[in-house]
């Protein structure tokens, strides 16, 4: 059946949307939906406690009365005497998976997609591009002139535009993203959001739904709330992430005096009506369970807000200077056609949110206004988003499906699997020793003593040996030859076995329902499984659960997405502004005089998570690998593990490989030119040493005849000079004998007449001597030297004699 809703209109107008008429109406529907018993029951109620069911059975503190019902007879316990307290199979399974998602970090990046951002990143990219492509003419410039004509440091410049894209994503970070993306940082430090966070991620596994509501005052600024799924109302949505609800709320439980301090107009008159109906409204729609005392004190009031349509009316009048003039209108405004002057109206419909709040069973509204600072997205506003954040990754057609969900069943199967064991336990008995009375009797031992029950048990328990008799007395067998035999107590072992299998395997059930296997827990792994294959089913377990984790980043994403708007209205309208902008700034002085700008931009959201055991392992696989092959350096290697984006780290890996590459043929090259410049100056020093050594053997063989020329020359002069004198004696010799021969003929020409005998005698002595010799064949003597009047062969003086 099919209930119709008694939600107001719509389609009326804004002045009838503000009436206190109207938001009640809005709320008692509200209250209809969830609050009033149908033939479903309350479906309030009924949803409170189903959550509240599988938040015991995840704490293990589900109700025993089911395992009592299914052991007892017509109600009878007085025969079981059993430990109750439930198996907690189930929290270890929850705490295994919320406690692994938290602990995975993630980073808040802020990107300007404004015209201005978006401007500011094109002529920053366009402006490294035309350095890349003008490098070398920079180069050439720099070098030869002096002349720096780039734009960008040369030292940042890419290689090429896939680097370019890389460097865009890892490195540009304009100033008013970074002041963003401090002032978010604050703002979830702030709120304690880890907190939070993990809060959520429980009720992602336990209840299949996680819910956070942001909110903004003037005194405390940009608030997060967390908000218990239980409490929450919401009108009906076929997706997962409620983008298409009109109306959300929360119940929550207010002191009488938390009352007065937020809605002060309440009158005396009506705080004592709310106070004394307050009893008679929770038993009317049923709110007090078993699960729950609420105090007297308390009155449940619903805060909601709802989304509907207004018209933005605007009464457009031309001007004595012929320009249009707009005037904000209400929707009422429709001026007449027949209207002098120059009016026209101009409307549209934007979305808008009331807030409101009743308590509930009452006509009571305490609150029914327009919102203040709604969440407008700056790309569209005519559109407006709700305070509440909320996701059930789960859900179809309005039901919600939680991971503890799918195994309460097992759970109450392990847990009477565990009370059965506990039965079998105490209705187990030692094994027993049956003695034959009659069998005793027919023995004697012949020592004068009886053979007695009690002999034969101490002899049997010391030795393990009995007496029997085959024959009796009479000769007739004896059916009695045993007289003590064992009582087994039967199949009591084999019971716990089977209840053993039963209970391990409803766990495996449970590990098989969930995706939580034993590599994830790491409670028994396979000492035979090789480490890969334990790593490979902790990574399928981890993809099993991966719904709760984007979930999550989910509930993140919008929570930024509604702080970065908030944070628009702090510094535009709170009072709190300077003292924000100081708190950020004193992390980051650069940005104060962004911040003071920062509600002019429009920014995009994106959760940037940390990789997981598995990915980072097979990261480091592959830097490990690189460094092995030496195709990366060790500093490439610390920038690609501080990148917690897996693909970005991946694609730094490739391009520093591939750079690196380069570089070593680069310098391949080099040392082959170099090698080949070292060959050739080798060989020009080789020539130039041979050079070198001949001219210094040629200089050498030049001095030594140098050496010999001079000796020769100074033997020459020396024998020139042995010569010369020889010479002058010689010439003097011949002097003296010319003078002689002169004197002897001046003798001879004197004594002429006067020895003319004695001459004649000489002459004729000496004719005789000459005959003689010529005679012996001897010439007569020459007193001329021979041989000494020529140098060297070339010098003779000889004839100038």
């Amino acid at each position: 059946m099919i209930t119709t809703l008694n939600f107001p209109s719509q389609a009326v107008s804004d002045a009838e949307k503000l009436s206190y008429e109207y938001g009640l109406k809005v709320g008692k529907a509200i209250e209809s939906e969830w609050f009033n018993n149908n033939k479903r029951g309350n479906k309030y109620l009924n949803t409170k406690n189903q959550f509240h069911k599988l938040r015991l059975y995840a704490r293990g503190e589900q109700p025993v009365q089911k395992y009592k019902d299914e052991l007892s007879i017509n109600g009878d316990l007085s025969y079981l005497n059993l430990d109750w307290k439930p198996v907690p199979i189930i929290p270890k399974f929850v705490d295994i998976l919320v406690n692994g998602i938290a602990e995975r970090m993630y980073d808040i990046k802020c990107v300007s997609t404004d015209s201005n951002g978006v401007d500011k990143r094109t002529k920053y990219m366009e402006s490294m591009l035309r350095d890349m492509r003008s490098r070398e003419f920079n180069d050439y410039a720099e070098q030869n002139f002096n002349v720096k004509t780039r734009e960008n440091p040369k030292e940042t410049l890419p290689d090429t535009e896939d680097e370019l894209a890389l460097h865009m994503q890892l490195s540009y970070k304009q100033s008013i993203e970074v002041a963003e993306e401090q002032a978010l940082k604050v703002l979830f430090e702030g709120n304690n959001y880890e907190l939070i966070r993990k809060r959520f991620y429980r009720d992602l596994t336990v209840l299949g739904i996680g819910a956070v509501k942001t909110c903004f005052n003037t005194s405390e600024g940009a608030t997060i709330d967390y908000v218990d799924p239980a409490n929450l109302v919401y009108s009906y949505s076929k997706s997962p992430y409620y983008e298409d609800i009109y109306y959300v709320g929360e119940v929550k439980y207010i002191p009488l005096n938390e009352l007065i301090r937020q809605f002060p107009h309440l009158s005396q008159e009506e705080l004592e009506d709310i106070a004394k109906n307050k009893s008679t409204v929770n038993q009317a729609h049923g709110m007090h369970s078993n699960q729950e005392d609420i105090d007297d004190n308390k009155v449940q009031v619903l805060f909601f807000n709802y989304k509907t349509y207004m018209n933005e009316v605007y009464k457009v009048k031309e001007t004595a200077t012929g320009a249009d003039k707009a005037i904000l209108k209400d929707d009422s405004f429709n001026p007449p056609e027949n209207m002098d002057g120059s009016f026209a109206r101009v409307s549209r419909a934007i979305e808008v949110l009331y807030d409101g709040a009743m308590v509930l069973g009452t006509k009571k509204l305490l609150k029914w206004e327009l919102a203040q600072n709604m969440l407008r997205p700056k790309s569209d506003f005519t559109k407006v988003t709700m305070n509440y954040s909320i996701v059930a990754p789960r859900q179809y057609n309005g039901k919600i499906e939680s991971t503890v969900s799918r195994i309460t069943g097992f759970a109450d199967m392990i847990q009477l699997t565990h009370l059965k064991l506990q039965q079998v336990l105490s209705r187990m008995v030692p094994d027993g020793i049956y003695l034959d009375a009659d069998g005793l009797a027919e023995i004697d031992l012949g020592n004068g003593t009886n053979y007695n029950p009690q002999e034969a048990l101490n002899m049997f328990f010391q030795t393990g040996s009995i007496i029997g008799r085959s024959m009796t007395a009479d000769g007739d067998g004896n059916p009695g030859r045993m007289p003590i035999q064992e009582i087994s107590s039967g199949s009591g072992g084999q019971k716990m076995g089977s209840l053993i299998q039963t209970y391990n395997y409803y766990m495996q059930m449970i590990r098989d329902a969930t995706g939580l296997n034993e590599a994830r827990d790491g409670s028994s792994p396979d000492k035979n499984a090789l480490v890969g294959v334990q790593k490979i089913a902790a990574a399928n377990s981890n993809t099993a659960t991966r719904h709760i984790l984007q979930a999550g980043l989910f509930l993140t994403s919008e929570v930024a997405k509604a702080l970065v708007l908030r944070v628009s209205d702090i510094l535009e309208y709170s009072p709190t502004a300077n003292a924000f902008i100081q708190q950020i700034g004193a992390h980051n002085v650069g940005t104060l005089k962004e911040l003071k700008d920062l509600h002019l931009y429009d920014f995009g959201i994106h959760i940037e998570l940390t990789p997981d055991e598995e990915e980072k392992q097979m990261l480091e696989n592959n830097i490990q690998m690189a460094l092995q092959k030496g195709i990366i350096e060790l500093e490439d290697a610390i920038d690609i593990r501080e990148i917690k984006n897996l693909k970005l780290a991946n694609q730094l890996l490739k391009l520093r490989r591939k750079k690196k590459m380069e570089k070593d043929q680069q310098m391949q090259q080099a040392n082959m030119e170099k090698q080949s410049q070292t060959n050739q100056q080798a060989a020009q020093a080789k020539s130039q040493a041979d050079m070198q050594a001949n001219q210094a053997k040629l200089q050498g063989e030049i001095q030594l005849e140098q050496t010999r020329a001079q000796m020769r020359l100074q033997q020459l002069q020396a024998e020139m000079q042995s010569k010369k004198e020889l010479m002058q004696m010689e010439f003097d010799f011949n002097m003296q004998l010319r003078e002689m021969e002169t004197s002897a003929a001046a003798e001879n020409e004197g004594m002429k007449e006067d020895r003319k005998d004695e001459r004649t005698k000489i002459q004729a002595t000496q004719q005789s001597e000459m005959i003689d010799q010529r005679n012996n064949g001897k010439s007569p003597k020459n007193f001329e030297s021979a041989g000494n009047d020529s140098i060297g062969g070339d010098f003779n003086l000889a004839g100038t004699m």
